[in-house]
């Protein structure tokens, strides 16, 4: 019997003559290929967004039928695979009738470096030169490459000081996989001592003893909350089992590279520290979250996760490594908590902490990659290391990423109690026939401060008196070339963008701020009353440090506004 000429499953009313339930039906091929690409991982909620990620790099983008198809062998809804796929910048969700994108999509950096290196004109230069029915030109937030701006992806390799003569280049040669640079691997790390220190530990360490080893030295949390690593260690170990640790790998504040710079050299330094992290808070799992922009990052700690495996140092499946998906607000603690469940990255309301409700509401130990870097140095070198340096009467070392315009951008390890005056001079002076203007201390979160001011220590809880923060010491040097008024505006256009919209106050107050400073004169009092209403009213770290941009340059550089 033809498929027109069988009854209706129902008789009656709206439904009359339909032989299929509503909604979105299962393509047999889609879910054979969903299948196929799973193979006999586990079908697990928290794995969803690796899931994705599976479907879009073999496909290039997320088509309804394998939406449908996914949540089919994840038995969980539609509704919930769409709205985590569209979530993230980094899936291309193609509907029914819609044309997906070409097979090349090239992401030019537009954050503030790139963007005084000359972003904007690489981007139309790449609209104008490239046919894009084969090539789609996008922009996008900071790659974590600030010192080799202007920076955009091409597929999956990066293109340094990029030109349109280089991305020609490449396309005509097919570089669009990521380029793994040399990097001090398992041998090589332990024939140097390396996990001696982690093996003492787990053989006969004393937490106490480990914990008063860290807090002596000094260390802060180096994410950017710069909390005592002692003192969250003893906060989670606290707290009933089990317990978990997750590694904040999602380095999204545009300007920041340092944890890049580290694990793209000595990848094992820091997974060391995790490890011994992991000890001191009984960790039953290890997760490590990594921006998705690191690709070689992310094949070299897969890499390396494995040998560590087959070295009987850790038991397989003990590392989970997890795959971000282009979104900077992931880069807050609870937020990137919710990633790592396979959910949108939207920050939770606290209390409670996640030292107390984390990952799968257990108790989790959350430590920024350099922090844990230090771990291993400290625990093998002594915390004198650190508290044995001392400048401008602050104690420790900072990893400075400094861009801009600056003769030698870098990542430059420089007492805590640095000025600006000596990250420069560290980097190699300004550019030739450029004066140095302003500066940012902590990515755009933390606003521009200008030269006036380049005397400060610039380290924790030294900024705080002056409307700003250090935060993860991304210093972009700004010149007397440049407007201090198009840096803020570029800083509020990435926090709208990036928004996770989930609160009011910072998903409308980013877009009016924007619209507002568009004007050829800043209402000051308007913008200074939606300032506070942000800073007050915000769920997370965004809503609330957006304003710092607005009125640190309404403060320093009123002639501007």
């Amino acid at each position: 019997m033809a498929l027109d000429e069988r009854k209706g499953v129902w008789k009656t009313g709206k439904g009359k003559g339909r032989i299929t339930p509503k909604g979105r039906q299962l393509d047999d091929q889609a879910w054979t290929e969903v299948k196929a690409l799973l193979g006999d991982e586990p079908r697990r909620r928290d794995l969803l967004i690796e899931y994705l990620h599976l479907i879009q790099d073999r496909f290039g983008h997320l088509s309804a039928a394998h939406l449908r198809a996914l949540a089919e062998e994840m038995r969980i809804s539609q509704a919930e695979v769409y709205e985590v796929a569209t979530f993230y910048a980094h899936f291309d969700v193609v509907k029914e009738g819609e044309t997906p994108p070409p097979a090349l999509t090239i992401r030019v950096c537009d954050s503030l470096a790139c963007e005084l290196a000359g972003a904007q004109q690489l981007k139309l230069a790449l609209e104008d030169g490239l046919d894009p029915s084969e090539v789609r030109v996008l922009r996008a937030p900071c790659m974590g490459r600030c010192d080799t701006a202007p920076v955009l992806e091409l597929g999956h390799a990066h293109i340094d000081h990029a030109t349109p003569e280089k991305v020609e280049k490449a396309i005509a040669e097919g570089h669009t996989h990521p380029h793994i640079p040399d990097y001090e691997g398992l041998a090589a790390y332990r024939e140097a001592g390396g996990y001696e220190t982690l093996e003492k530990i787990r053989e006969s360490g004393d937490f106490e003893t480990i914990q008063q080893t860290l807090l002596d030295s000094g260390l802060r949390g180096l994410g950017g909350a710069g909390f005592p690593s002692g003192k969250k260690w003893g906060f989670v170990r606290a707290e009933k089992g089990p317990r978990y640790l997750a590694v904040n790998g999602d380095e999204g504040e545009p300007g920041t590279f340092k944890d890049r710079y580290y694990l793209e050299r000595t990848p094992h330094l820091f997974l060391e520290g995790m490890l011994i992290a992991a000890w001191a808070v009984e960790a039953e799992r290890c997760f490590i979250y990594m921006r998705d922009e690191y690709p070689a990052v992310l094949r070299i700690l897969a890499d390396e996760i494995m040998a560590l495996e087959w070295a009987g140092i850790v038991h397989p499946g003990y590392i989970e490594l997890r795959r971000g998906a282009g979104a900077y607000i992931c880069g807050e603690e609870s937020a990137m908590i919710e990633s790592i469940e396979g959910k949108r990255g939207l920050p939770r309301h606290r209390p409670p902490f996640v030292a107390q409700v984390g990952i799968f509401d257990r108790p989790t130990l959350v430590n920024n990659v350099e922090t844990l870097h230090w771990v291993a140095r400290v625990l093998r070198e002594g915390g004198e290391i650190l508290s044995g340096v001392e400048k401008n009467g602050r104690k420790g070392l900072r990893s400075f990423s400094v861009s801009g315009r600056v003769k030698n951008p870098g990542v430059y390890l420089l007492p805590a109690g640095s000025t600006m005056e000596d990250i420069i001079e560290a980097a190699g002076g300004m550019l030739d026939g450029h004066t140095f203007k302003a500066y940012q201390p902590g990515g755009p979160s933390a606003g521009l401060l200008p030269a006036s001011m380049a005397d400060i220590p610039m380290d924790f809880d030294v900024l705080q008196e002056h409307g700003t923060f250090i935060g993860s010491a991304a210093i972009v040097v700004l010149s007397d070339k440049d407007s201090a008024r198009d840096a803020a505006l570029n800083m509020l256009r990435f926090f709208e963008d990036e928004s996770c919209g989930q609160c009011t106050p910072c998903r409308v107050g980013c877009e009016k701020a924007v619209k507002l400073m568009q004007a050829d004169r800043w209402d000051r009092p308007l913008l200074e009353e939606l300032c506070t209403a942000m800073a007050d009213a915000s769920i997370c770290g965004l809503g609330q440090a957006a304003p710092n941009p607005i009125r640190l340059t309404m403060k320093h550089f009123p002639d501007e506004v």
